[in-house]
């Protein structure tokens, strides 16, 4: 049977595969081949107004306050193999808690992922707390990367929602890989819940 390039680690590193790389950002919204660095307007064009084409013309999104903004829109059969996002310098430590990130597999109707983005990095609390894991890091420039492998059959979508009172900008970078996914396949799910404040002297699990 043909190696179809999902589980990667360094035990089968050396398999070919039919697979096919992708990857989504703000500088390539739908993640086509060769689509890179072709903005001519967004978030940078202002620092690159002398290079031009090719340039980081558009590294980042702006979200305004209420937005739900598509981070990606995947149609086909795959998995998602990484994710990388930060915000801006000055909405970073206010915003993780009001961004929520919701993801979608093969178009259901409820999110198998809805939670505040610094929860699903396992940073809760504001303020940059260093998360150094296989599937998980939050880095010491705020750069927070998820490594957990997520499969879907027809189709992947991931929203951000803007749940603060100012617009935000967000900086990421979606890879994916397009190919068949076995049927003993599961699908990942993520969701946030808490009670605040906890009741007094209640065990809570």
């Amino acid at each position: 049977m043909a190696f179809n390039g999902l589980g990667m680690n360094l035990g089968n590193l050396s398999r070919l595969s039919d697979a096919q790389s992708r990857s989504i950002s703000g500088e390539n919204l739908t993640g086509q081949k060769g689509a890179g660095g072709m903005a001519t307007e967004g978030t940078g064009a202002n620092c690159a107004r002398e290079l031009g084409q090719g340039w980081k013309v558009s590294p980042s999104v702006k979200i305004a306050p209420g937005q739900t903004f598509t981070l990606a829109d995947i149609e086909g059969s795959g998995a998602i193999q990484s994710l990388w996002i930060t915000g801006h310098d000055d909405t970073k430590d206010r915003t993780f808690r009001n961004w929520v990130l919701r993801m979608y597999w093969d178009d259901q109707d409820a999110p198998a992922v809805e939670c505040p983005l610094g929860d699903f990095f396992a940073r809760p609390w504001g303020g940059y707390h260093q998360v150094n894991s296989l599937p998980v890091a939050t880095n010491p420039a705020w750069g927070m990367n998820c490594f957990w492998e997520m499969p879907f059959r027809e189709r992947a979508r991931i929203t951000l929602e803007n749940r603060s009172a100012q617009d935000t900008v967000c900086y990421y970078q979606i890879n994916y890989t397009l190919t068949d996914v076995p049927d003993d396949a599961a699908y990942f799910h993520a969701q946030f819940r808490r009670v605040n404040p906890v009741p007094y002297k209640d065990v809570y699990t």
